[in-house]
């Protein structure tokens, strides 16, 4: 039996809602195993829904076999994780593996905060970050590739996202399968 995708999310209180849900969703509909890890037991998205995460985060092994880890946005959450050095640490042995780090709104200010991000790399993030990420190469693509690092402009595109992952990390087929299932095609109109 082939091992699943495994996927780490991480969340705190202030995540941006549609960002964490929306990608968990889709992942879970792809059969891979998830672990959305929070800050605390009881974590209160932006929104004020409150989550009740897998696990803690600071239980989770800095040394850890995660093919994916997500970062989601939301202004306070981000503000929260940038002070996370366990966080950091996670991120940096998932970048020193070679293994995916994905991230989206303004999460790539994380990446960025624990040296993730290669000086050039194509990125993208929320615009209202954009000046705070001169760093990189900014593109306005809904979804950038590079490397082994995923990036995203906000809740608006969280669905394209996580088919992206999906599709890198379990193939085209199963991307279009999940599309298909919740009846989602980027290209419709109204």
């Amino acid at each position: 039996m082939e091992t699943p995708v495994k996927i780490l999310v991480v969340i705190t209180d202030g995540t941006e809602d549609i960002e964490a849900v929306v990608p968990i969703d889709l992942f879970r509909r792809a059969n891979f195993e998830v672990i959305v890890a929070g800050e605390t037991k009881e974590v209160t998205f932006a929104r004020g829904v409150k989550v009740i995460p897998d696990a803690l985060l600071a239980d989770i092994s800095e040394d850890n076999d995660f093919d994916l880890i997500f970062v989601p946005g939301g202004a306070k959450g981000v503000e929260n994780l940038l002070r996370n050095q366990h966080l950091g640490k996670i991120l940096q042995n998932q970048k020193s593996k070679n293994r995916w780090i994905a991230s989206i709104c303004a999460g790539p200010l994380v990446l960025d905060k624990f040296n993730i991000l290669e000086k050039e790399q194509n990125i993208t993030s929320h615009p209202s970050v954009r000046s705070k990420l001169t760093n990189y190469n900014y593109l306005e693509n809904n979804v950038v590739v590079s490397g082994r690092v995923i990036t995203s402009r906000g809740a608006g595109t969280s669905i394209d996202f996580a088919l992206k992952i999906i599709e890198l990390l379990g193939g085209k087929e199963l991307a279009d399968k999940i599309a298909n299932d919740i009846v989602y095609n980027s290209k419709s109109g109204t």
